[in-house]
C-alpha cells in the first residue's frame, strides 16, 4: 500500500512538471518550419516615373503614419500623375505636388497659393528624431510647420542639416538619384505609383 501510494505521488508530481514546461536549461522544441521561414514585411515602395526616367523611394510608413497614409491615399488617387516639377533649389531639392503644375499658363502661382495642394492637410507633426535629411531623401513640404503639409514633396539632391526637424521624412531614393539630380522645373511627373501597399 505504502508502494502503491508512493508510485501514485510519483507520477502525479511527474505529470506536474511536464505541465509546466521544461526545466531550465533543458532544450527547447524546434520551432515549427513554417514560422523559421516567414520574411519581415517589407515596406510599400513608391515608382515616381518622369520625363527623364524612374526614381524609385523605399518608405516610412511607422516613422510617419498619418503623413504617409495621406501620401499614400493621393498616390492612389494618381494625385499626382501629368504634374510637373514645380520648384528647384539648385544642388538641393526638387520639388513636386502642386496640381496646378498642369497648367502653364499658372507657372507663376506654382507651389504657393490656396489651390497649391490636394486641399486636404495633413494636421499632425510627425518629424522624426533620428531620420535625417541626407541625399536622397523623400520629405513633404510646408508652409512653417509639418502639420501644414499637404501633397508637395521634395527629394533631398543632397545632406542638408537645417531641414532636419522641419520637416516629415517619408522615405528614402533606391535608385534613379542621377534622374533626380537631371530634373528642371517644367518636366513632367508621368505618374508616381506604389507597390506593397494594402
Amino acid at each position: 500500500m505504502r508502494t502503491t501510494l508512493a508510485f501514485v505521488t510519483a507520477l502525479a508530481l511527474s505529470a506536474t512538471v511536464s505541465a509546466q514546461g521544461p526545466k531550465p536549461g533543458a532544450s527547447k522544441p524546434a520551432a515549427p518550419a513554417k514560422a523559421a521561414a516567414a520574411a519581415p514585411a517589407k515596406n510599400p515602395v513608391f515608382r515616381i516615373e518622369t520625363a527623364k526616367g524612374v526614381i524609385i523611394v523605399d518608405t516610412y510608413p511607422m516613422d510617419a503614419p498619418k503623413s504617409f497614409e495621406h501620401i499614400l491615399a493621393l498616390v492612389k488617387k494618381h494625385f499626382y500623375d501629368n504634374q510637373a516639377v514645380h520648384r528647384i533649389v539648385p544642388g538641393q531639392a526638387v520639388q513636386f505636388g502642386d496640381p496646378q503644375s498642369r497648367n502653364m499658363m499658372l507657372s507663376d502661382w506654382w507651389g504657393r497659393g490656396p489651390n497649391s495642394g490636394s486641399g486636404s492637410m495633413i494636421g499632425v507633426s510627425e518629424v522624426s528624431k533620428t531620420r535625417k535629411h541626407q541625399r536622397g531623401t523623400l520629405a513633404i513640404a510646408n508652409s512653417g510647420s509639418p502639420a501644414l503639409g499637404d501633397s508637395q514633396m521634395f527629394i533631398a539632391l543632397r545632406a542638408v542639416p537645417k531641414w532636419d526637424g522641419h520637416y516629415t521624412i517619408i522615405g528614402q531614393v533606391r535608385s534613379g538619384m542621377a534622374v533626380a539630380d537631371r530634373l528642371a522645373r517644367g518636366d513632367k511627373i508621368k505618374t508616381v505609383t506604389v507597390t506593397g501597399a494594402p
